[in-house]
């Protein structure tokens, strides 16, 4: 019996040793003190502001913003003679596209929060040359032909992108400096959204590509939020009908209730079986659409509500889809693919935009926080926005969507982030809330923010 105890002893010994060098290799493996991937701290206003400052002076250096001569490279200045090699400077700062859409409205928005007219004198410079140079490019095009170079397709628009987030911006500029040249042009986009866009037989907004009839998520944001501006520069309240029709209406046959997020499109070819994609932009396009019509469309407008659950529901969602690091993944629900910029940044604005509004709960401060910060790393000392997935289509297979090409070349991840950075300045000075920041170098210390009115003064 002695002999049998000293074997159990003995056992349980090897037992306790092994269990303390298990302990103490899962010690070894994960610090009492989190090692933050992302820096897990709180920014500074004026830190955020000099870094929009940055990413500013990178997008100018992109373009000399003028109108040149395709051959010689000299600067045209007078507009009385019609030239065939006439063209915009190249580069981000001088096209008449959507991703520069995002970014005039953005530095428009930076304006209303910062009071730097810099940013408004920007916007003002870039469309006071498209209005005052549009004629000109139509006189060239009456003496040359169609193959003259102008403000991109304008005025014969080919899809929303040609017009839809641009002019939104154009729409944002003119209600600040008033310049009535700029009304013909958008006008005219307001003509081809309202009537020439293809349509399903309900009126939701789509087109031939890549299948027959098809429905992108994208087209949410390439529409809604010039429609919802429409309605606010004319008072006339069908642009705010049409505008919440779009997001409801594709919502229908996007939006997923088990996962509270958009798939990334539709096709009529496929229909109630079609495959399901749930790439990161297409969900910041819409979730961005969403906050321009909570902000834009008056209170108690037929629809808005629907809106206003939308947007809660994505962002009760988004909140747990955020990875450990404060970025948002390429398509969100595969945490193999890689941490993406330009949603990350997207969520972040909306989330921020929320909380400072009144529409979301002051508890998901920290979501917005934490995704600012990650945002804040992929920003370069020149201010170039790095890590943004590059244009994408609406596709149908995962292998396209997991090798999509990220870099500071794609523009998309510009006027995200200037417009995330807007917005923290916001939840930084929101007045109505206190935050209880998380310690340094503490084992167990996180943020709370909390309503002062609910808190009595300590």
């Amino acid at each position: 019996m002695i002999h049998s105890l000293t074997k159990q002893l003995a056992a349980a010994g090897l037992v306790a040793t092994a269990l303390s060098a298990a302990l103490n290799a899962q010690e070894s493996k994960f610090e009492r003190v989190p090692n933050y991937s992302v820096p897990y701290e709180y920014p500074e206003v004026d830190d955020i502001k000099a870094t929009l400052d940055r990413v500013r002076a990178y997008y100018d250096s992109t373009s000399s913003r003028g109108i040149i001569d395709r051959e010689s490279g000299e600067v045209i200045n007078d507009f009385s003679t019609p030239n065939k090699n006439a063209r915009v400077a190249p580069g981000f700062a001088s096209e008449w596209s959507y991703t520069n859409g995002v970014v005039l409205s953005a530095f428009e928005y930076i304006h209303d929060v910062t009071g730097d007219e810099s940013y408004l004198a920007n916007s003002s410079e870039f469309f006071d040359l498209v209005a005052s140079t549009f004629p000109y490019f139509e006189k060239n095009r009456e003496a040359f032909g169609s193959d003259v170079r102008g403000w991109g397709r304008m005025p014969n628009y080919h899809a929303l992108d040609d017009c839809g987030s641009i002019t939104a911006a154009m729409i944002k500029t003119y209600l600040k400096n008033g310049n009535k040249d700029y009304l013909p042009i958008i006008k005219n986009t307001a003509d081809y959204i309202s009537h020439k866009q293809l349509r399903l037989e309900d009126g939701t907004l789509a087109r031939h590509r890549p299948q027959y009839v098809s429905i992108w998520a994208d087209d949410i944001y390439m529409s809604v939020p010039f429609l919802a501006n429409m309605g606010k520069l004319t008072g006339d309240t069908s642009y705010y009908d049409d505008a919440i029709r779009q997001i409801l209406q594709m919502a229908e046959r996007l939006y997923v209730p088990e996962k509270e997020i958009f798939d990334h499109g539709w096709s009529i070819t496929s229909g109630d079986y079609d495959p399901r994609f749930f790439w990161g932009r297409a969900n910041g396009w819409t979730i961005m659409s969403m906050v321009e019509v909570l902000e834009v469309v008056p209170e108690g407008h037929p629809g808005r509500d629907e809106v206003m659950h939308f947007y809660r529901s994505m962002v009760r969602s988004l909140a747990g889809l955020q990875s450990g690091s404060g970025f948002w993944h390429n398509m969100l629900d595969k945490t193999d693919t890689y941490l993406e910029t330009s949603c990350t940044a997207m969520f972040t604005f909306a989330i921020a935009k929320g909380i400072n509004e009144g529409w979301i709960n002051h508890v998901y401060g920290p979501v917005a926080l934490t995704g600012w910060n990650a945002v804040n790393t992929r920003i370069l000392e020149n201010g170039a926005v790095d890590g943004t997935c590059e244009a994408t289509t609406f596709a149908h297979d995962n292998t396209y969507y997991y090798n999509r090409g990220a870099s500071i070349h794609a523009t998309h991840g510009y006027g995200p982030t200037l417009y995330a950075g807007a917005e923290m300045i916001r939840l930084l000075q929101n007045e109505k809330l206190k935050v209880d920041k998380a310690r340094p170098g503490a084992v167990n210390s996180t943020y709370h923010y909390k309503l002062i009115s609910e808190w009595p003064e300590e």
